[in-house]
C-alpha cells in the first residue's frame, strides 16, 4: 500500500467522513502527502522520513498570515493525523502492522496565548463592533462558548426562565451536552433581542442565519480589535478571558470544566493565565 492509497481508503471511511474535524483531517494529511510523496510505500515509512517532514514543515510559511510559519503544533497534529490512518488500517487488517508506532517524538509546542483582556480593553472592542458581532462578542466572553456554537446557537436551546443554555451532544466539539448560565449581562441582550418567527436561531445577519466566521466577519473582527489596539487578539482568545474571569471570580475547576466544555486537566490549564498582577498580588508567609 501506497501514501496515497492509505489516505484515499481513510478519508472514505463513513465514520471518518462523520467526524465533526472531517475538513481538518483532509488538510492535515494533505499536508503530509504533499510533502512525503504520495507514491512511497508504508512499509518504507520511518522516524527519520518523519523527522525530516518536521524539519521542512516548520520553515513553511502559514497560508494568509505574512511572515509567520507553521507551527510546531500544527506538524505534530499532521504526523499524528497520519499514525491515526495508519493505526486504523491496521485495526481494518489493510496493514499488518503501524511502522511508526510509539516512534514520533512531538516537536516542543510553546504555543500558550496569554492574552487576556482587561474589562476597560473588553469595553473598548465592544465599542468597536456592531451588531450582530457585537453580541456575538460578548457571549463569547462571558460565557466561554465556542465560535461555532455561538453561531449555530437557537432559541429552543436557550432557557431565559432559568438563566441557563442547554447544548446537545451533537451541538459540541466533544460530542458531550453541555448546560451553560448565562452571565445578567448576556441575559439582558438576550432578553433585548427580537427572536424571528421563521428562524430558530438566535444571531442573524440581514435574518438569516449566520454560517460562517470568515470572510465579512472576520474582516470586522480584525478591524475592531486594530481600531481597540488590542494587538495580537483572536476571537477564540475571548474563550480564554471567560475561563480566566470565571476562575478569579472564586469558581472550582470542576464547575468551569463544567461550563466550558473541557474533559482534561491539560487542555484546561491553557486557558487559565496567570497575570502579572495576580503574581504582584501574591501573599507571602
Amino acid at each position: 500500500m501506497t501514501l496515497e492509497e492509505l489516505i484515499n481508503w481513510y478519508l472514505k471511511l463513513p465514520e471518518v467522513q462523520s467526524k465533526k474535524s472531517f475538513k481538518r483531517d483532509v488538510q492535515l494529511l494533505t499536508s503530509v502527502q504533499r510533502l512525503i510523496g504520495g507514491q512511497i510505500l508504508i512499509k518504507d515509512l520511518n522516524i527519520g522520513i518523519m523527522d525530516g517532514y518536521a524539519t521542512r514543515r516548520v520553515k513553511e510559511d502559514f497560508p494568509n498570515k505574512k511572515g509567520k510559519k507553521i507551527s510546531p503544533a500544527t506538524v505534530n497534529k499532521e504526523r499524528m493525523q497520519l499514525n491515526t490512518a495508519l493505526n486504523r488500517a491496521v485495526n481494518h487488517g489493510k496493514l499488518d502492522q503501524n511502522p511508526l508506532l510509539g516512534k514520533i517524538k512531538k516537536l516542543n509546542e510553546d504555543n500558550v496565548r496569554e492574552r487576556v483582556l482587561s474589562e476597560d480593553e473588553f469595553e473598548i472592542l465592544l465599542e468597536n463592533l456592531q451588531s450582530p458581532l457585537k453580541e456575538i462578542t460578548l457571549v463569547a466572553y462571558y460565557l466561554a462558548m465556542r465560535q461555532k456554537e455561538i453561531l449555530q446557537l437557537q432559541w429552543g436551546q436557550v432557557d431565559l426562565d432559568k438563566k441557563i443554555i442547554r447544548l446537545k451532544g451533537e451541538d459540541t466539539k466533544t460530542g458531550f451536552k453541555r448546560r451553560i448560565p448565562i452571565h445578567p449581562r448576556v441575559l439582558e441582550m438576550l432578553q433585548s433581542l427580537e427572536m424571528n418567527k421563521e428562524e430558530k436561531h438566535v444571531f442573524l445577519k440581514n435574518g438569516k442565519p449566520i454560517k460562517i466566521f470568515s470572510g465579512n466577519f472576520k474582516r470586522l473582527w480584525d478591524l475592531a480589535v486594530k481600531k481597540s489596539g488590542l494587538g495580537d487578539f483572536t476571537f477564540h482568545d475571548l474563550r480564554h478571558c471567560a475561563i480566566n474571569n470565571l476562575r478569579l471570580a472564586g469558581n472550582d475547576h470542576f464547575t468551569i470544566m463544567s461550563i466550558s466544555g473541557h474533559k482534561t486537566t491539560s487542555v484546561f490549564k491553557r486557558y487559565n493565565v496567570i497575570t502579572e498582577e495576580e503574581l504582584r498580588s501574591v501573599r507571602w508567609r
